[in-house]
């Protein structure tokens, strides 16, 4: 009897199950260990993940293709990648020599911050395309119409380095924006390592809480959210903490189906 015949005799119950889900279900085992393909399936996410985290994002190619938005570069206080990973505290404050930077964004309304965070891949691939997809549902986010005065400006950009969610807080403070959007990768899992998170705080500052922002997270097609929705899912959010000025899990408890509706 041939191996396809012996498969359609004994069919492996896990199959129909791991048609639904990336996670790793059912692997099987040789002895004591896992399959071969089982293990190197494993080593090779592992390795992507491991990339991912260490790898640099190419800003100078992010910023070629945001031609007609107000475009700033800033680091944080890490001074490199090896410290960044240690420090995450030093990630989420600027570089003390980087605030004249800012000067000349226009304050007032949406800011976008697009950081680094622990996934290079995921802004690499993912956050030109959802800011494409974004910035038009955007009502009036940039400057001066972000008040709801004159016409639509482009949003401003800030490309940070070494960064985590909460160096959005004083960029945000510092440039003077109603409301920051931090673009992120998000920490790589062995099923995931390109993954882009947003998040959401309205009236940024410096001390700002976790539980002050709204997050839309699994962004990276096609396996996980795709940028329409996405880009649908943070506008509404954002039109939500414009009305109320407020963010966070206040906005997040506003109705069902609302705004911060993140599933």
């Amino acid at each position: 009897m041939t191996d396809p015949e012996k498969a359609a005799e004994n069919p492996d119950p896990w199959e129909p199950l791991r048609r639904h889900t990336p996670a790793r279900v059912g692997l099987g085992r040789t002895g004591q260990g896992l399959p071969s393909r089982r293990l190197l399936e494993f080593q090779a996410a592992h390795a992507l993940a491991r990339d991912a985290v260490h790898q640099a994002v190419d800003f100078a190619a992010l910023r070629a293709g945001l031609t007609g938005h107000p475009v700033a570069e800033v680091r944080s206080a890490a001074p490199d990648r090896a410290v960044y990973l240690r420090r995450p505290d030093l990630g989420r404050r600027l570089h003390p020599d980087d605030g004249p930077r800012l000067a000349g964004l226009p304050g007032g309304g949406t800011l976008v911050v697009i950081a680094d965070g622990l996934s290079a891949t995921a802004v690499q691939l993912h956050a030109l395309p959802l800011l494409g997809a974004l910035v038009p549902l955007l009502d009036g986010s940039g400057g001066r119409s972000g008040d709801g005065g004159g016409g639509r400006e482009a949003v401003p950009v800030v490309l940070a380095s070494q960064a985590r969610v909460a160096l959005g807080d004083e960029i945000g403070e510092r440039v003077g924006a109603r409301l920051v959007l931090v673009l992120i990768g998000e920490r790589p899992g062995l099923s995931a390592a390109d993954s882009l998170g947003v998040y959401l705080t309205y009236g940024p500052r410096t001390g700002r809480r976790d539980a002050e922002r709204n997050c839309v997270s699994n962004i990276h097609p096609p396996a996980g959210l795709g940028y329409p929705a996405a880009a649908r899912t943070i506008a509404s959010l954002v039109a939500g903490a414009k009305r109320l000025g407020l963010s966070g899990v206040a906005l997040g408890g506003e109705e069902p189906g609302g705004p911060a509706a993140l599933d």
